[in-house]
């Protein structure tokens, strides 16, 4: 009977034309209505049964090439002002579709569609649009390969498609609802939230992928295949688009917060809170189908959630931490480029910023200005930013692109000029180079300095993939703009990768296994063929189990040096006198693993790594053992309840005794209650402990002085609290309300004698006009 009933609905709702992407029907026609629809989530008025029909999906991970298990229709059609999709996704095994309520950009472990549009048809980039079963919305840009495994080694790393940025918002339109056979959607996309090319009629690119959470699958409209540099460039194509109305594209975002901030003052006051109310405001402006202006002033960010916790006592360089803030995430990713020679955060508290970011043919163009607080300031001006980014296709998937940024904060200041070029041939190989250099002007005069890189080849094939890569950088080189932790060196990487794959319902779906090197010399060392100062050689295994279950387990060797440079200040105190503090010789054979499960997307989703090996210990130049270990679970015990627990651990001791080096842990309870779509309360509380001894001379034990002065023990235990009330209808129209509270105590976890070092209550109201 219910067999029967499909298929009747089936025959009532039958399109103008159908398009199985297994049998490559992928060159779309989809008819232009003046109508509109009851945006309800339910397929039933007589427009959709005009709706071009797409169906034949393929599965693409964990194993690309077979048949869909789960039935998928998907029905477009266009008006004037938007296009509109529905979704009918069948599911034959029962009550296993995961939907809940959720925050936007929150559906990660639910059952979802993304929709993928390619406005330019240039196989680089693609605007996602992304909804659950129960209509929530998800959305961010789909970049083709722009920095995709950029830990290991692009394709060596397995999966090569793309980076997904889910930090822009879109104000699109999404309804849907659980059916006795699976879940239906209705999904309505304006042409103005969308930049496209300004021929008429014109063709979009289009994927459309399923996940399904039961079973850990994504499955793609045309038969994507993972032995390919691109994954857009197999996508099908909307076709003949014409007399599409974007109108006047003009948004205005006043903006009014207030803060009342505290910190400990001297007696008899105790503490002193003080406010600052302040308007604010952005405008985002189409200039052209193609060109948006965007520019704020006075933004705040005290809605943006604190950065998770990282271990930084035995780490030499600075860390990478996301970009989170809202003027800023809108069209990053055109801002991308080889080793990050632009990096947002390094405009800390803008007073101004605007930004010029579309695609003019074949040339993309992003530009931001920044006026930066004065406090960010070393001569007590205010420091202005100016960041370029131009990028030219050439061919199906090629680009070539400069990059060019400055800071002038008085009369000092810092620019970087670089090119690069990315060419994809034969399909599954891609080469890159870029190289760039810097000029800087401060108090200690001027200098110059470069950085180089070049991938002489990465291999995306199905089962062997490769990569081999150089980067250089002189040790004058300096980017204030952009993230460059590491000056002086040449690295190079090369892996060799081996993918197998399970036969259809095999416990096994893959396994791949990859075998990297990367040797690190001094720059000056590189040229001469001298030695290495540092080298790792890592095995990596991958195991996606039936299920969506994953075990990860990586071995690696490493041999370490120490810079003499890095211990110009470092002395021996041997108490009735100090010594120079001899740099010791480099540490071989340090040999360290790591083992990481990861579970299914379930109602309780949960991922630990444990590691434990030689490591050095940098503040002392000496060689120590690690034992780590990072947990964490997802809890969702009803559709509107989410409860995300982390936990970092990690202990450090002295190899020549045993001794206790450093130990940290942080936890972190991050709690969000989902009233309605629209409406949530959020709870993220974070304790940050670490501790670490004195410093000690490795050979004699005795104390090491840093600028002559004790390098005593460090300790830090900070408990940081924050509440959100957070009411978001669309994108732009917001009403925040919080407040955050830091606190310390002497000893970690005792809760009895803490104390606030700061605390305070923010208030945002915005709301977007859109013209």
């Amino acid at each position: 009977m219910f067999a029967i009933l499909l298929a009747f609905q089936s025959v009532a709702a039958q399109p103008s034309g159908t398009y199985s992407g297994q049998a490559k029907q992928l060159d779309v026609h989809i008819p232009r209505v003046e109508a509109e629809a009851t945006l309800d989530g339910k397929l039933d008025e007589p427009v959709w049964r005009r709706a071009a029909l797409l169906t034949g999906f393929s599965q693409y991970r964990p194993v690309d090439g077979r048949p869909a298990e789960d039935s998928t229709e998907v029905l477009i059609w266009y008006a004037p002002d938007a296009i509109w999709f529905g979704i009918r996704a069948y599911e034959p095994h029962g009550n296993v579709v995961r939907a809940t309520l959720a925050d936007r950009d929150n559906i990660d472990a639910d059952d979802r569609i993304e929709i993928l549009l390619d406005t330019y048809l240039d196989h680089r980039r693609a605007t996602m649009f992304a909804v659950n079963p129960l209509g929530v919305q998800e959305d961010g840009v789909w970049s083709d390969g722009v920095g995709a495994g950029a830990a290991g080694g692009p394709s060596a790393g397995g999966r090569f498609d793309a980076t997904i940025d889910l930090n822009p918002d879109y104000v699109y339109q999404s309804r849907g609802h659980l059916t006795d056979w699976g879940y239906e959607i209705e999904v309505r996309i304006p042409f103005k939230s969308l930049r496209y090319q300004s021929a008429d009629p014109q063709d979009w690119g289009i994927q459309i992928v399923r996940e399904a959470q039961h079973s850990g699958y994504e499955q793609t409209w045309t038969p994507a295949v993972r032995a390919n540099a691109s994954f857009l460039i197999q996508s099908g194509r909307l076709v003949g688009l014409t007399g599409m109305h974007r109108g006047l594209v003009l948004d205005l975002t006043p903006e009014f917060t207030t803060k009342v901030n505290g910190a400990p003052a001297p007696a008899p006051a105790g503490y002193d809170y003080r406010g600052t109310p302040e308007a604010a405001g952005n405008v985002r402006w189409g200039v052209t189908q193609n060109l948006g202006l965007t520019a704020t002033a006075h933004p705040d960010f005290s809605q943006v959630e604190a950065d998770i916790g990282q271990v930084t006592l035995n780490a030499r360089f600075a860390l990478f931490y996301p970009e989170k803030r809202p003027f800023f995430l809108e069209g990053l990713e055109q801002f991308d480029t080889p080793n990050s020679l632009i990096y947002t955060r390094r405009i800390a508290q803008p007073v101004f910023g605007a930004k010029l970011a579309g695609k003019i043919g074949g040339m993309g163009i992003a530009y931001l200005g920044a006026v930066d607080n004065s406090d960010q300031s070393g001569t007590g001006a205010h420091p202005v930013y100016n960041l370029l980014r131009l990028r030219r296709d050439l061919g199906p998937t090629s680009t070539v692109g400069v990059a060019y940024t400055d800071r002038i904060d008085g009369d000092d200041y810092n620019r970087v000029l670089g090119l690069d070029a990315r060419v994809v041939w034969r399909n599954v190989w891609f080469s890159q180079v870029q190289i760039a250099n810097a000029w800087t002007r401060n108090a200690g005069g001027g200098r110059a300095g470069k950085l180089w890189s070049v991938t002489f080849g990465d291999r995306t094939g199905r089962g062997y993939g490769n990569h081999f890569e150089l980067l250089g950088v002189e040790k004058s080189f300096r980017d204030t703009s952009g993230f460059v932790n590491r000056v002086d060196y040449v690295a190079g990487r090369t892996f060799n990768r081996l993918s197998w794959y399970g036969r259809p319902g095999a416990f096994v779906e893959q396994l791949t296994t990859i075998v990297g090197f990367a040797p690190i010399w001094h720059y000056r060392d590189f040229g001469r063929l001298n030695r290495t100062f540092e080298d790792t050689l890592q095995n990596f295994w991958i195991a996606n189990l039936r299920g969506g279950w994953q075990a990860l387990l990586n071995l690696s060797l490493d041999h370490f040096g120490f810079d003499p440079a890095a211990y110009a200040g470092y002395q021996v105190d041997r108490t009735v006198d100090t010594v120079a503090f001899a740099v010791p010789h480099p540490l071989y054979h340090l040999p360290l693993a790591s083992l990481t499960l990861n579970t299914p997307n379930r109602a309780v989703t949960a991922s630990a790594t444990f590691a434990t090996g030689a490591v050095p210990l940098f503040p002392e130049a000496s060689e120590g053992r690690q034992v780590a270990l990072t947990t964490a679970a997802a809890l969702r015990p009803t559709s509107s309840l989410r409860v995300e627990l982390r936990w970092v651990h990690e202990r450090l001791t002295r190899a020549r005794d045993g001794s206790r080096f450093s130990t940290a842990n942080i936890p972190r309870l991050k709690l969000e209650y989902q009233l309605t779509r629209a409406i949530f309360v959020r709870y993220v509380g974070q304790y940050f402990a670490q501790d670490q001894v004195a410093l000690l001379e490795p050979r004699t034990g005795q104390p090491l002085l840093v600028d002559r002065s004790t390098a005593g023990p460090v300790v830090t235990n900070d408990f940081r609290n924050d509440v959100l009330f957070s009411y978001k209808p669309t994108p732009g129209t917001v009403v925040f309300l919080g407040y955050g509270s830091s606190l310390a105590e002497p000893d970690a976890f005792r809760f009895r004698n803490l104390s606030r070092t700061a605390d305070g209550f923010f208030l945002k109201l915005s709301y977007l006009f859109r013209m």
